[in-house]
């Protein structure tokens, strides 16, 4: 994400930023159902208008980092190097977020969202459009003029990777186990020059 240069932004960023953290820190602490945006804005000491300036709704309050996510995963395909594969880019930034995801500081907030069907639901959601948005980034590297289902496909089977990894035991050896069988659907279905 674009770090913020003039005071205005910074100031913008700063104010989202407590807002997320409050949001967080409540729904731990209290429940997820059990707070509301009203609590949010109270306890973040903002007004519920500036709570929405900055969140759609409640459930993004929990994926306040959405827009890095997606800009890393399109990021992984357009700012690779010329010489460097699609696959093992998308391999290595999927290894980096499920490192973070991870992380034994996220394990109360993943029980939280997976105690949730909201958030769960969001989440779902959130992961179509991600995967959306790498399917375009795929087809632009390849100079189509829109995502095949192969792109299409390829960006699904990413997020499926993502999720698939953060679930489990071992998520690097996950995150490798299913990048194999993508690099192998890739084989057979990248767009050929």
């Amino acid at each position: 994400m674009t770090v913020p240069t003039g005071r205005r932004e910074r100031k913008k960023a700063a104010t989202r930023q407590k807002i997320a953290d409050t949001a967080l820190r409540l729904f731990l602490e209290r429940g997820y159902e059990a707070v509301g945006i009203r609590d949010v804005a109270a306890a973040a000491d903002v007004a519920v208008t500036t709570v929405f300036s900055h969140f759609a709704s409640k459930e993004a309050l929990v994926f306040e980092q959405d827009e890095d996510f997606e800009h890393r995963l399109t990021q992984a395909v357009t700012g690779r190097a010329r010489d460097e594969s699609l696959i093992p880019a998308l391999r290595q930034e999927i290894h980096a977020l499920v490192r973070h995801c991870a992380a034994e500081s996220t394990a109360p907030t993943w029980r939280m969202i997976d105690a949730s069907p909201a958030l769960r639901q969001y989440e779902e959601s959130m992961r179509l459009r991600h995967a959306e948005s790498l399917a375009s980034a795929i087809a632009t590297e390849f100079d189509l003029p829109e995502p095949t289902t192969a792109c299409r496909t390829i960006a699904r089977f990413v997020m499926d990777a993502y999720s698939l990894a953060r679930a489990s035991a071992d998520p690097a050896a996950a995150v490798d186990e299913v990048f194999r069988m993508i690099e192998a659907a890739w084989e057979v279905a990248a767009p050929r020059p």
